[in-house]
């Protein structure tokens, strides 16, 4: 694919934070960005890598009415040699693809958007931080562009990318947070949109997060929408359970999201020789676990925080304790070596890292 290269004038250029300690995530973008478009009978056109700056969109954008988009969250890594590398980049663009056809949006050519980004990366590779335990995350996102007011499917679209060096994605790092079961609000229902990456899923998660942040909780978990029993998937990330010294994750019911991070912690786990369940998981059965001794561990799983423990899981007003509250071996475990293959620590025996 021919990529138009428009470099930014040296006014336009800025300076990368020095230490990523107390920038917000997703707060501070690089340089400059990838963009091309489409058109119904004409495919993918107009592809470019240019400054970094605002879109221009119609108010009558059809993405901006009936939210027909999708986006994708990855990261880049300054590795222990001083290389960077992408952290299983055709996963995301695979699941991409999956969410265009939820949605009726034209899909991506995998190893194309995969050589864009890495020319966009090798563009700005001076704002790939070094710190441990920061990133850049990138962003890619599909937009319906026509202007038209009416419901269909849109005959056109912009696709970019854009960058962001981050830090830890909650304010506590690598320490337990503490999550709250919604009771009042449901995420998805079968049939739905669950399993895409596309805005209206987090948009409709807004209130409930926002109400359990004003009591002190960082996240929503979310139960099934029909029998409001069976876990699903926090707001941000997948969800794991140590049961009986089974590591257990809620199955793929079509109103959860695939996460990358959940299928390789799934893959390291059989990969060790552990006991790994997919299954459907009551919130019953954590809670009696959780009391009784069985359930030792609760973590998350996703790109922006990677592994997330849990140290107090909220329900009908009551807080449970997750073990001791503190984070268990099976998380360390896993962030440990993840973040090992990640940062180049460690030996990448499945080729998870993707050299720019």
């Amino acid at each position: 694919m021919k990529i138009k290269l428009t470099k930014a004038l040296p006014e336009q250029l800025k300076t990368p934070p020095a230490s990523m300690s107390g920038v917000v995530f997703g707060t501070v973008f690089s340089d400059h960005m990838f963009c091309m478009e489409w058109d119904d009978g004409k495919g993918w056109h107009s592809a470019q890598i240019k400054p970094y700056g605002p879109l221009t969109l119609e108010p009558s954008s059809m993405v901006l009415h009936y939210a027909q988009m999708s986006f994708e969250g990855l990261k880049a890594y300054k590795l222990e040699s001083g290389e960077h590398g992408l952290f299983r980049p055709r996963e995301n663009f695979k699941r991409m693809n999956l969410t265009s056809k939820r949605m009726c949006l034209p899909e991506l050519d995998v190893e194309e958007m995969l050589d864009a980004l890495k020319q966009l990366l090798r563009l700005d590779s001076g704002w790939v931080p070094g710190e441990e335990g920061t990133s850049l995350y990138i962003r890619p996102t599909i937009l319906a562009t026509e202007k038209a007011i009416g419901l269909k499917v849109s005959s056109k679209y912009l696709f970019y990318i854009i960058l962001s060096p981050v830090g830890p994605y909650y304010p506590q790092g690598f320490n337990p947070v503490n999550i709250m079961v919604s009771e009042k609000y449901v995420r998805a229902v079968p049939g739905g949109v669950g399993n895409a990456k596309t805005g209206g899923n987090y948009a409709a998660s807004i209130l409930a997060e926002k109400e359990a942040k004003e009591l002190g909780y960082t996240q929503v978990l979310w139960l099934d929408a029909v029998e409001r029993r069976y876990i699903e998937e926090v707001g941000s990330m997948n969800i794991f359970f140590v049961i009986n010294d089974t590591i257990v994750t809620p199955m793929l019911t079509g109103s959860i999201l695939p996460g990358i991070t959940r299928m390789s912690l799934l893959e390291l786990g059989k990969h060790w020789g552990l006991k790994v369940e997919e299954r459907r998981i009551t919130i019953e059965e954590v809670l009696q676990g959780l009391k009784d001794g069985s359930v030792t561990e609760v973590f998350g799983a996703g790109t922006a925080a990677v592994v997330s423990p849990v140290g107090i899981l909220s329900y009908k007003g009551e807080d449970c304790q997750v073990g001791n509250g503190e984070t268990g071996p099976v998380a360390m475990q896993f962030y440990e070596h993840l973040t090992g293959i990640q940062y180049g620590h460690e030996s990448d025996p499945f080729g998870w890292m993707e050299m720019i």
